[in-house]
């Protein structure tokens, strides 16, 4: 668990740079088969293969969108031999997963609460 101390207040003035950095990084969340890659790593690091599976796509597909979540800093890799394994960056990804499916849950719910699809456990709850 991070320290207090590793981050300033989230509630402090947002600065036109930091801003748009911000809005840069969001993108990377964009699109649904890289939020597939994102949450089948909640449970743990995987190899391409399984990521390929995951995602829907295919290993060409998957690797570009591996390589993007990896340039906007979302995933690391380690290669074992004749495979590379992927997790998540940092303690940070699964609580902010977790809370943009909590907001799309509540905003559902709060549109049609009859289109509102809302599972006892989800992927997400076990990484937070």
């Amino acid at each position: 668990m991070p320290h207090p101390s590793e981050h300033s207040s989230a509630a402090r003035p947002l600065s036109a740079a930091e801003a748009e950095g911000l809005a840069t990084s969001l993108q990377a969340f964009a699109t649904a088969s890289r939020l597939r890659i994102l949450w089948a790593l909640l449970d743990g690091e995987r190899p391409v293969d399984d990521l390929v599976q995951a995602s829907g796509l295919s290993q060409s597909a998957t690797s570009h969108q591996l390589r993007m979540l990896r340039d906007a800093r979302l995933l690391t890799s380690e290669r074992r031999g004749r495979q590379i394994f992927y997790r998540l960056h940092d303690h940070h990804l699964p609580v902010l997963l977790a809370a943009m499916r909590h907001h799309h849950e509540h905003v559902l719910t709060a549109e049609d609460p009859d289109d509102a699809v809302v599972e006892p456990e989800t992927p997400v709850a076990r990484g937070v």
